[in-house]
């Protein structure tokens, strides 16, 4: 009787290698930046460097998440200046705690918190955010909301008439430019026009851009809904 010599070397051989890899490896996952992460059965772990600009802090501040039925898209934050990342700074503005401010030239909002802090966050500045200053309220607050473009608006940009009051508005959702989150500002009990809002657009950040008032990016302006009740006092400086 003759045995197949060459193809039981090969069956060996390649039972043998599966054997190793089995003992080697015990699992895999996957780093926050996309690299995978390799555990041995002997509890040593190799993964790739971070990548360069790599920002722990910043990815998570800024990674996607799920919100309202919406799923909000994780934001390059490595294209955007680290100034205007959200993060707590000393408090510059002298406003009570509890205190919004806008700051329009700088593209800054702080919101004023105890202690002589503030949280501060980079937003961009459209044409109806340069038409007001002063003191208000946040009269009121809502989590994705509709989108209605002013008559004058829709006056410059006619392709926007089916978005308008009359039409119903645009439905809420992710490229609705008011975002994720809408904060109405109010001053002697009369709306001022202004808002407070998400954006989809996160590349307007700290630039003045052709409509809107004051953009946050979604995962920002969020952030802010939570720290803030209605009746929030706000002060805009141009």
């Amino acid at each position: 009787m003759t045995f197949d010599t060459s193809f039981s070397r090969r069956s060996f051989l390649t039972l043998l290698g599966a054997g190793a890899a089995s003992t080697l490896a015990g699992c895999a996952s996957t780093t926050p930046y996309g690299g995978q992460v390799i555990t041995y059965r002997d509890g040593i772990s190799t993964q790739p460097p971070e990548p360069a600009g790599y920002d722990a802090d910043a990815a998570q501040m800024y990674g996607s998440l799920e919100d309202g039925g919406f799923v909000i898209p994780a934001i390059p934050y490595q294209k955007i200046n680290s100034r205007y990342y959200r993060q707590r700074v000393v408090d510059p503005t002298g406003e009570r705690p509890g205190t919004i401010v806008v700051d329009t030239p700088s593209r800054f909002l702080y919101l004023v918190e105890p202690g002589g802090s503030a949280m501060r966050y980079g937003v961009g500045i459209g044409r109806e955010g340069f038409s007001w200053s002063g003191e208000g309220v946040i009269q009121w607050k809502q989590k994705w909301p509709k989108w209605t473009p002013p008559d004058e608006m829709v006056a410059r940009q006619p392709e926007l008439v089916k978005y308008s009051a009359r039409n119903g508005g645009m439905a809420p959702g992710l490229t609705n430019p008011l975002g994720a989150r809408a904060l109405y500002i109010f001053q002697n009990g009369q709306d001022t026009l202004y808002r407070l809002h998400g954006s989809p657009e996160w590349n307007s950040i700290g630039k003045a851009v052709s409509s809107g008032c004051v953009r946050l990016m979604n995962q920002d302006i969020i952030d802010l809904y939570e720290r803030v009740p209605a009746k929030t006092r706000i002060v805009v400086w141009q």
